[in-house]
This record gives structure tokens, C-alpha cells and sequence, in this order.
């Protein structure tokens, strides 16, 4: 897979799974546009993936700064080649303790937010155009205390089958990859003080005996966002170590 001379945007890809996504793109040769709601992890990131990339500090779920950040992109390069709908925010909030802003901050981000990003590059995309949204595991199967979240990774499943309807005929690929737990900070961070006890249990729920490392999703992401994937449109693609399939 190549990608010298694509633009690619990978939102929330400051930190996390989003930056292991973007170095993958950056080392495929692209020009690359990150963003993210944090200067500081925008700057750290910007270091880490080289020259070739402009970090664009942006919160998916203010449609202003979403305006924005596509007005930058198109003085800057023109197009968008592939988008990396990413960004968005998990917690953990057992029924009885789910709050209004908890609730709020989790579609806003995780559906709102990758409603108007799709629907604010898609001015600026073309034939073999391909967008990959950053879906999760735990739209079929959350698990206590993801309710919420969960709910928000399964509403992008019909947005996309929907979508694919919306824009037939326009050349552009929209495709879902779902990762099942991933070992990075923030997935750590969430579990808090379980975190060991909880990641023993889910390297034996996967049918690989371990989890998944933030590189392997961005080279999932990579093939449906390449033109080796160019009859694939629509699906969901789990990368989970099968453990959704058992």
C-alpha cells in the first residue's frame, strides 16, 4: 500500500490509536493532517510523524472549528484524498449513574461530530475517495458501564449504511473499522485502578490470547482506506482478535 501524495486527515490523532493510525499513513508517504483538542498532544505528535504532516487544533463536535479546519485544508492542499473519522471519547457510566453531560459529550463527539466530518470533507473529495470511520466492539457487544458508548459506536453502523446509499455514484468509499480493546493509555486510564485485572480477562476473551496493539488497527484502517480495498464499501470490519465472533 502507498499512499505518496494522498491527503489524508485523521481526526484525533493527536494521541492513542489516532496517532498509531496517522504514523502509519505518515510512513505510507501522505500528506497528512492531524487534529486534535489539545496544543500540547498536537505538538508531541506533530514531532513524532515528521515534516511531512500540519497538526490543526479542532473539536469535532463545535461545527465552527469543523468549518474551519476544512477551509485550512482546502487552502492548503485543495482535496482530501482519505478520511480518518477518529475522534471521540469513551467512559464508563453504569445505569443509575449516567448524567445529561456525560450523555451529551459522548454523541456530540462520537455521532455528531463524525456526522459533520464526513459531511464537511465530502465537498472535498473524489473519485477513489475513501473514508474510514473509527467505530468499536462495543457497538454489538459494550459490556457493563458502556451503555452510552456503546450506543454511540452502533448508530455509526446505520449512518454508513445509509451514507453509502446517499452518495452512490460519486466514487467515494465509506467503510467502518471497529477495534476491540487496544492497549493504549487512554483505554488504561478509563479501567483505572481494575486496569490489570480487567486487560488479563480480555486477553482471554480474544482468540488470540492477547489484545490489540494501536499499529495493527492503523494498518487495518490502511487497507480499507487503499485502493487494494476498492470493492469494499460499507462494511464493518472488526479487529478484535475474534473475539466478537465466538
Amino acid at each position: 500500500m502507498s499512499f505518496d501524495n494522498k491527503v489524508v486527515l485523521v481526526t484525533g490523532g493527536s494521541s492513542g490509536i489516532g496517532l498509531a493510525i496517522a504514523k502509519i499513513f505518515s510512513d505510507q508517504g501522505a500528506h497528512l493532517v492531524i487534529t486534535g483538542r489539545k496544543q500540547d498532544r498536537l505538538d508531541e505528535a506533530k514531532a513524532v510523524l515528521g515534516t511531512n504532516v500540519v497538526a490543526i487544533k479542532a473539536d469535532v463536535a463545535d461545527l465552527n472549528e469543523l468549518a474551519g479546519l476544512f477551509d485550512q485544508i482546502k487552502a492548503l492542499h485543495g482535496r482530501i484524498d482519505v478520511l480518518v473519522a477518529n475522534a471521540g471519547i469513551g467512559q464508563i457510566s453504569p445505569l443509575g449513574s449516567i448524567t445529561e453531560a456525560g450523555f451529551d459529550l459522548a454523541f456530540n463527539t462520537n455521532v455528531k461530530g463524525v456526522t459533520f466530518t464526513v459531511q464537511g470533507a465530502l465537498p472535498l473529495m473524489g473519485q477513489g475517495g475513501s473514508v474510514v470511520i473509527i467505530g468499536s466492539t462495543a457497538s454489538m457487544n459494550p459490556g457493563g458501564g458502556l451503555s452510552v458508548y456503546g450506543a454511540t459506536k452502533a448508530a455509526l453502523r446505520s449512518l454508513v449504511r445509509s451514507w453509502i446509499l446517499d452518495i452512490k455514484g460519486s466514487g467515494v468509499r465509506i467503510n467502518l473499522l471497529s477495534p476491540g480493546p487496544v492497549d493504549t493509555d487512554s483505554l488504561r486510564n478509563m479501567l483505572g485502578s481494575d486496569a490489570d485485572s480487567i486487560l488479563e480477562f480480555l486477553n482471554d476473551k480474544s482468540t488470540l490470547g492477547r489484545i490489540g496493539q494501536a499499529d495493527e488497527i492503523g494498518k487495518a484502517v490502511a487497507f480499507l482506506a487503499s485502493n487494494d480495498s476498492s470493492y469494499i464499501n460499507g462494511v464493518e470490519l472488526f479487529a478484535d482478535g475474534g473475539a466478537s465472533q465466538v
